[in-house]
């Protein structure tokens, strides 16, 4: 994505799937490689009454599938905390899921170098904390036999759409784009975070176990905590309702201090 681009802000960076003008706090859900704000729907059913549920839709995909995908956290960063700033307006969390943690962690540090509202909880989920380098190969470039290989071996795309021919000229490159994303992140030492950090894996995830959820800690100088559940790298589907009620418990009792 070129400069021009980057500087031209969106509306389009938020859905929120159950409006709540009474809402007293926002959790911002950001997706893994390639999803979209759809991965958050039945989230926003299950919120309570003082939650605003906010998907956030990355470009390149559903109603934004025109725009350019981006390929870099770097560039991804600024555009993305302009299409927020509308909605800092009441307190806030961050949720984000495997790309989507990595995204929503280096979003929180934008919005405090920007000296902008900070989130009251950071739900990082199935992904290794940031300072971990990666210790795969990268895959974002592969030919597309190879490439679609990779992917079935982390079993998070279904089998249904890689043996689709007419989906994966439209789903390929989403993936490429995002797995580049991860891939090329670069980290950069800073302060840790003032808000609470929870890490959320998968007790069969080969990309993101205990041991590489733990260094998360590294990052907050508040409260860290961890859970994981049974499951591997996308567990968050089928322990949704637990992991909900966890998330919205802790922004419940948050609200209460």
């Amino acid at each position: 994505m070129n400069d021009s681009e980057k500087l031209q802000p969106t509306q389009e960076w938020i859905i929120t799937f159950k409006p709540n003008p009474q809402a007293r706090i926002r959790l911002f859900c950001f997706p893994y490689a390639g999803g979209s704000a759809s991965v958050f729907r039945s989230w926003a059913d299950e919120a309570p009454a003082e939650i605003e549920l906010c998907a956030v839709q990355l470009p390149g995909r559903e109603r934004r599938w025109r725009e350019p995908r981006f390929t870099s956290l770097s560039d991804l960063i600024e555009p993305l905390a302009l299409g927020v700033h509308p909605f800092l307006n009441i307190p806030f969390a961050f949720f984000g899921h495997s790309m989507g943690a990595l995204i929503s962690f280096e979003l929180a540090r934008r919005l405090r170098l920007k000296n902008a509202a900070q989130p009251l909880h950071l739900f990082v989920s199935g992904r290794r904390a940031p300072q971990l380098s990666d210790p795969k190969p990268p895959i974002h470039a592969l030919p597309d036999a190879e490439f679609i290989d990779s992917l079935r071996s982390l079993n998070g795309t279904p089998e249904e759409i890689l043996q689709n021919q007419d989906a994966l000229p439209v789903f390929l490159p989403i993936l490429r784009a995002d797995f580049a994303i991860n891939e090329t992140y670069t980290y950069h030492i800073e302060e840790p975070l003032d808000c609470p950090i929870w890490a959320f894996g998968g007790t069969e995830d080969k990309e993101a176990g205990q041991d590489a959820l733990e260094p998360w800690d590294a990052q907050t100088d508040v409260q860290f905590a961890i859970r994981m559940f049974p499951g591997d790298h996308f567990f968050l589907h089928r322990h949704r309702a637990v992991l909900t009620r966890l998330i919205y418990h802790q922004l419940m009792s948050s609200l209460k201090r």
